[in-house]
């Protein structure tokens, strides 16, 4: 039996986590489960899997919740603050942590997983944006476990050999990587309209239900300048390496193309128990809940480049990419607090681009070779990102 913390377990994929270990109660118990501000689900979720521990980032909410906890007969204890994230994540009968807190917030509980050696499901690509080879040097030095569980990295570890080599895609006969996107909900939407879109349309993604900032990413497809990113870093890819590719019907959700001229994709439905069952029962496989491919009733599959003018935000992500990690802690940064804004209706949808495109230009070029580096590097394109912002205003 595996004992699992889930981070994030509010959230869609912290949700679908605990749906996929429910259907499981003989292979996997929650030790913890942790949230922000999602109170009165974070109650249900904690009857609903048992929960030993209860985690709570902000303390401002902790009377509440208990008059809730108690109002519901819940007995799981509850814990406060960043110490008991790191705690739940470190604890020696935990084996696998569920990363699935959404941004930045996410990277120190999940290097506290890493540093202690466990199986990380890695949800919060934030956590490479932002330290890439910082992480993955403590994944390689504690010996953890990294498997990633975003649909198309899931998609991609799924495709390579099992005896891949960490960043030698010539020894597996490996020419590229493929990486699939829907385009999101404004995939046709003529571009002298991008100014008035609303965060509702934002947020409402034709195939994948998700968190409104994931939503609108989607929507900009920086999600996808980030997922970019995060490939280079999980299989030691070069820029060269990794190719975006249009796929409306969110069907295929990644592919690698071999050097015999062969692409090997996975398929299925778009729903994230999938990846999250993989993870929970590597190497082997456990029902998550999802239906199978009607093959059938199937709309053709459809391909295409992503424009630039429709997509910057992708561009630009892919761009931080090459200029380094630096570069890449920055446009998340920037992209937080942009993205945070439009959602509550203090810039328009177009200007998200704009803000992570000024504070590109003006971050420092840096080396960064600690974490409290990152940090302190991610606070000052914030800082940047909201002085661009009330100039907008």
């Amino acid at each position: 039996m595996r004992t699992i913390t889930v981070l994030g377990a509010t959230g869609s994929i912290g949700q679908n986590t605990i749906d996929v270990i429910s259907r499981h109660p003989n292979e996997f118990r929650v030790f913890a489960i942790t949230g922000h501000s999602k109170l009165d689900a974070l109650v249900k979720l904690a009857v609903q899997c048992s929960a030993r521990y209860v985690v709570l980032s902000d303390p401002d909410t902790y009377q509440d919740f208990k008059s809730l906890m108690q109002a519901a007969n819940c007995h799981s204890e509850i814990l406060v603050g960043a110490q008991a994230l790191d705690d739940v994540c470190s604890a020696p009968e935990v084996d696998t942590v569920m990363s699935a807190i959404v941004g930045a917030a996410g990277l120190l509980p999940t290097l506290s997983a890493v540093r202690a050696g466990k199986r990380v499901l890695l949800a919060n690509k934030e956590s490479l944006v932002m330290s890439g080879q910082l992480f993955m040097n403590a994944v390689r030095e504690h010996k953890a476990e990294l498997l990633p569980i975003d649909s198309e990295h899931n998609a991609i570890f799924q495709c390579l050999p099992r005896d891949f080599e960490y960043g030698n895609l010539e020894k597996s006969g490996i020419t590229k990587i493929l990486l699939t996107g829907s385009g999101g909900p404004f995939r046709s939407l003529p571009e002298s309209s991008f100014d008035s879109i609303t965060p509702d349309q934002a947020c409402a993604h034709p195939n994948w239900t998700m968190g409104r900032k994931i939503s609108v990413d989607s929507a900009s497809m920086m999600n996808k300048g980030l997922e970019f990113i995060e490939a280079k870093w999980l299989f030691g890819l070069h820029e060269n390496d990794i190719e975006v590719v249009l796929h409306p019907q969110s069907t295929i959700h990644s592919m690698v193309q071999y050097i015999d001229g062969s692409v090997i994709a996975q398929l299925g439905n778009p729903d994230m128990r999938t990846p999250i069952s993989y993870g929970l029962s590597y190497p082997q496989r456990i029902s998550s809940g999802v239906e199978a491919l009607d093959f059938p009733s199937l709309a053709d599959f459809t391909f295409s480049k992503p424009s630039k003018s429709r997509y910057p935000n992708l561009y630009l992500a892919i761009e931080a990419c090459k200029q380094g990690q630096s570069a890449t802690t920055a446009i998340n940064a920037a992209n937080e607090v942009a993205v945070d804004a439009f959602l509550n209706g203090r810039i328009k949808f177009t200007d998200i681009a704009n803000i992570n495109e000024q504070v590109l230009q003006k971050s420092d070029s840096i080396e960064l070779t600690s974490i409290a580096q990152v940090l302190e590097h991610d606070e000052q394109a914030r800082s940047l990102a909201k002085t661009i912002l009330r100039k907008l205003n």
